[in-house]
């Protein structure tokens, strides 16, 4: 497991290029995060740091956690996070982690927990076509059909496709694009969408998978050295628009 970073979702917008490219946008608030524990191989066999996020008022803990912190002599962290590094001497108690983790990177991981839809039907959960809408069907229009098997083997299947609680899972986003990171305001900008709902939240962390891809910045500047007429064409656009205010109507006075 890589390094990551929790924080909180805010919701969605866009970004414009200065191509003219509207880029549709995740925003994501990430607090910075204070290296709590360090773990060696001698310790535990693995080299680990556990990072604590976000703040907590000491009275809704429990004295288990209330003296975890005051042995640590730390302030409360609401959320505890374990991960696996392979440079231990690199970090020491005390030091906080925040959007500088990602200063060279273009893609991340996102996972979040998705938005729960309760119990849904097969139609809803699985895309089934569902039964035929004629007559002959009763009242079973929208039902998945018969599950079961002969008298060998006797059962349904785990795994079966079947009406049930739908969404409510960890779910995680892989390479998605960093459009833009706001380090005053700790906010950074996801091209796309991200599991959940507003306020929920999510887990960044550095891609696992390394792909070699175009980021949607240099692609629009790749098309702006190719065709420099279409972006000077856009540019000037955006600019006449700004420009051109709405004229306000002319009241002619009426003379009786």
């Amino acid at each position: 497991m890589t390094i990551g970073l929790i924080g909180k979702k805010i919701g969605m917008s866009r970004e414009f290029i200065d191509s003219g490219l509207s880029i549709p946008v995740t925003i994501l608030s990430i607090e910075k995060g204070r290296i709590i524990n360090v773990f060696t191989k001698e310790k535990r066999g693995y080299d680990a740091i556990q990072v604590g996020f976000g703040k907590i008022k000491t009275s809704k803990l429990k004295n288990q956690m209330k003296g975890f912190f005051a042995k640590k002599s730390t302030e409360p962290r609401k959320f505890l996070k374990e991960f696996r590094v392979n440079n231990i001497s690199e970090y020491k108690e005390g030091n906080e982690i925040g959007l500088e983790l990602f200063k060279d990177d273009k893609f991340v991981d996102v996972k979040s927990k998705t938005i729960g839809k309760g119990f849904a039907g097969v139609m809803k959960r699985h895309n089934f076509s569902g039964l035929r809408a004629s007559h002959g069907v009763s009242v079973s229009h929208r039902s998945h059909g018969s599950t079961g098997q002969n008298q060998d083997p006797g059962r349904v299947f785990k795994g079966k496709k079947m009406a049930g609680h739908m969404g409510d899972k960890y779910r995680t986003i892989q390479n998605l694009e960093i459009i833009k990171s706001d380090l005053e305001n700790n906010l950074i900008f996801v091209k796309g969408s991200v599991p959940g709902s507003k306020n929920s939240i999510v887990l960044i962390q550095k891609n696992v998978k390394k792909i070699k891809r175009i980021t949607s910045i240099e692609k629009s500047k790749k098309i702006s050295t190719i065709n420099p007429t279409v972006s000077a064409k856009s540019k000037t656009m955006i600019s006449e628009k700004k420009e051109t205010a709405p004229k306000q109507p002319v009241k002619k006075e009426v003379k009786n």
